[in-house]
This record gives C-alpha cells, sequence and structure tokens, in this order.
C-alpha cells in the first residue's frame, strides 16, 4: 500500500517530501521533470524527442509523458511501491494512468495533499537562492550558505530565479490552483486524497505524513 501520488503547489516541499518519504519506505520517487532531465542527457529515444519540444520552449505532449511514465512504473522496482512527483498534472493524464497501471496489475493507494498557504509559499520562495553554476539550492532564512551569496559547493554566486520573485510566484500558484484543482477533485470522488498541513520544517512535515500513512494501512 505505497503506490503513492504528492501533490503541493509550488514551494510546497513537495520534492523534499517525497524524497524523505521514498526514502523511508525504500521506494522510487518518479519525478516527470527528472525523469525527462536523465533522459535527455542519455539521450534515449524519449529524450531526443522530448528535447525537440523542450528546445522550442513548448510542452512536452501528453502521449510523450505518459509513455515515458509507463516505461518508468514497468520497471520490477515500482512493483513494491513508488511516489510520483509532478504527475499527474491533468485530468486526462490521471485516467492515462490508469489505464498504464491496470495493464501492470497496479494501483494508486493514496494522494498526498499538501495544503500550504500562500502567504507561506511566498515567504519560503522569495528567500530561496539557487547557484547560477551546479543548481544547489539554499535558502536565507532556514538553511543559508556558509558565505552570503556564494555556493558551498563550487563557490558559485547564489541568485534569487526570476520565478521566485513575490508577484511571479502569486501567478504561479494561481495557475496551479487551477490545474491541479480539476485532478485532485478526481482523486477525491475516488476517496484517494489525504490532505495533509504542510507548513513547517521538512522533518515535521514528513513526520505527518508517515504518520498519516500508517495510520491508513493499519486501517485498510
Amino acid at each position: 500500500m505505497k503506490h503513492l501520488i504528492i501533490f503541493g503547489p509550488p514551494g510546497s516541499g513537495k520534492g523534499t517530501v517525497s524524497q524523505e518519504v521514498a526514502k523511508v519506505y525504500g521506494i522510487p520517487h518518479i519525478s516527470t521533470g527528472d525523469l525527462l532531465r536523465e533522459h535527455v542527457s542519455k539521450k534515449t529515444t524519449f529524450g531526443l524527442k522530448a528535447k525537440e519540444y523542450m528546445d522550442r520552449g513548448e510542452l512536452v505532449p501528453n502521449s510523450l509523458v505518459n509513455e515515458l511514465m509507463e516505461d518508468a512504473l514497468a520497471k520490477s522496482e515500482c512493483r513494491k511501491g513508488f511516489i510520483l512527483d509532478g504527475y499527474p498534472r491533468t485530468v486526462e493524464q490521471a485516467e492515462e494512468l490508469e489505464k498504464i497501471l491496470n495493464k501492470l496489475n497496479l494501483h494508486i493507494d493514496w494522494v498526498i495533499n499538501l495544503n500550504v498557504s500562500d502567504e507561506e509559499i511566498i515567504r519560503r520562495l522569495s528567500t530561496r537562492r539557487v547557484c547560477k553554476v551546479c543548481g544547489a539550492v539554499y535558502n536565507t532564512v532556514t538553511n543559508p550558505s556558509k558565505k552570503e551569496g556564494v555556493c558551498d559547493v563550487c563557490g558559485g554566486p547564489l541568485i534569487l530565479r526570476d520565478d521566485d520573485k513575490p508577484e511571479v510566484v502569486k501567478n504561479r500558484l494561481q495557475t496551479y490552483a487551477k490545474m491541479s484543482a480539476p485532478v485532485l477533485s478526481y482523486y477525491i470522488s475516488r476517496q484517494k486524497v489525504l490532505n495533509i498541513d504542510g507548513s513547517g520544517d521538512v522533518a515535521t512535515v514528513r513526520a505527518r505524513v508517515l504518520n498519516t500513512l500508517e495510520e491508513k494501512m493499519r486501517v485498510k
């Protein structure tokens, strides 16, 4: 009962939390963004197709993302569980995921939905800094670099990304709400959604997620 999906707005910490949950349960953390980057860097058939769209600044089409996910979920390590991060993003993808899982004789147990206020997210993202060279992530409040503005890993400059500026974050949150609402409704109607308070540090949120999952598993 560890076939999971994690949902949460930008800045909710879903990537970090899902990695932590995957570590505890010993299951793969499957992120569409990571998968795409991996295939592009390895120049696989998927990667070469996806790169054509990415180079043009276009979204990778559903058909290709679904194909990519089916390939990932068919791996034997996913039989004992997985946590999906960044997929499905649309009801169409959710329906396709159901078909893929039926084919593999699997199903989604729970959808973890991290709830974090817009104010908290704007605060988190506006204090986030990213290394321009290696991509390491810091936070000026909760996880500062040893030397202000300089990456601990490679010495590169730390920047505030354009999409982490407060006015841009507000737009991203509005877009997320519009996109995610139908998908969450899809899973709510199937009684799969676990709403979890995503405020606080990573350890606190991880504990909430794991405690809720353990409780649900005991009940089932």
